[in-house]
């Protein structure tokens, strides 16, 4: 069985922090590349990070670059996410997924693995 579970969400104020989880199980994690996607509320999916199996090649969106830090554990087949200094923006549900493309991300395309989402909120 596919599994990716997403978690560390939750309610913070601007410019705090928060630390995800993606832990996953029955797909070869560690030679794909993985990436977190998000939606805000009432908005569509917006790719916000990926890391390819090589834990040098590491690509952000310009919304987050700066604030947010990937990095991924291959041996325990889990991906991470940092995000410092959060903004109202930022508010929305996180995803993990093995899509490999901005397209692929934000168009969830069929034939990639998708957690269920951790869900932050950002307010004050």
């Amino acid at each position: 069985e596919v599994k990716l579970v997403e978690s560390g969400g939750g309610l913070v104020q601007p410019a705090e922090t928060l630390t995800f989880s993606c832990e996953t199980s029955g797909f070869a994690f560690s030679s794909q590349g993985i990436s977190w996607v998000r939606q805000a509320p009432g908005a569509g999916l917006e790719w916000v990070s990926r890391t390819t199996n090589r834990v040098i090649n590491i690509y952000y969106a310009e919304s987050v670059k700066g604030r947010f830090t990937i990095s991924r554990d291959n041996a325990k087949s889990t991906l991470y996410l940092r995000l410092d200094d959060l903004k109202p923006e930022d508010t929305g549900i996180y995803y993990c997924s093995n899509c490999y493309s901005l397209n692929a991300c934000s168009a969830k395309k069929p034939g990639y693995y998708w957690g269920q989402g951790t869900q932050v909120i950002v307010s004050s």
